[in-house]
């Protein structure tokens, strides 16, 4: 392999990850600001957001919920958010006796209650898993948060705030919203931080 040509393709791929930035700030913040404020309220008030996605989203899951549990960048009271990819004997049961398009749909018909919120991480909108948690969501009185790629599909109708990433590439639309979610950390963060001094 070529030290050289890897870099520059290296940095290419960097251009294009700027670039997709750029165009969904323009497009995003907004809705950005709006699922921050949607969730900041629920935690507010004593709720919990829940958190699903598959593959590269279930990871981004644990991440935001581990952000708000944690810290991300201001020192505060912690925050109440559950990551529903995490419990492999809940997953897996529900995957045996129900099928593995009902495992984030069960959890949230069990732990989720009116005035939650649920962040739905989906590139493509489709995941039928994903898009099924989002309608348990709806019944229980659970606000839908969705994250996508350019096309939010079958989760972006069952949801009350959309984030649509304007890109269709899996890997710029996943690197864009690591970002989002960073920045729903520090929007919670800030209102509720603000909120004490």
């Amino acid at each position: 392999m070529s030290v050289e040509a890897a870099a520059r393709r290296c940095m290419r791929s960097l251009d294009e990850t700027a670039e997709a930035h750029r165009r969904a700030g323009a497009l995003i913040a907004a809705d950005i600001a709006s699922a921050a404020s949607r969730m900041q309220a629920a935690l507010d008030s004593g709720h919990k957001v829940l958190v699903c996605g598959n593959g590269g989203s279930a990871a981004e899951s644990q991440h935001f919920a581990a952000e708000l549990t944690g810290r991300f960048r201001r020192e505060r009271r912690a925050l109440a958010a559950i990551a529903l990819s995490v419990d492999t004997s809940a997953l897996t049961a529900i995957g045996n006796d129900y099928g593995f398009d009902q495992v984030f749909a069960r959890q949230v018909e069990a732990l989720g209650q009116a005035g939650d919120v649920l962040l739905a991480i989906s590139t493509s909108g489709q995941s039928a898993n994903v898009v099924l948690a989002a309608r348990a969501a709806r019944r229980a009185g659970v606000a839908v948060v969705a994250l996508t790629g350019a096309v939010s599909g079958p989760l972006g109708q069952e949801s009350d705030v959309v984030v649509a990433v304007p890109d269709d590439n899996t890997a710029r639309v996943q690197e864009v919203q690591l970002s989002v979610l960073h920045l729903l950390c520090e929007e919670i963060e800030r209102a509720l931080t603000d909120q004490v001094r």
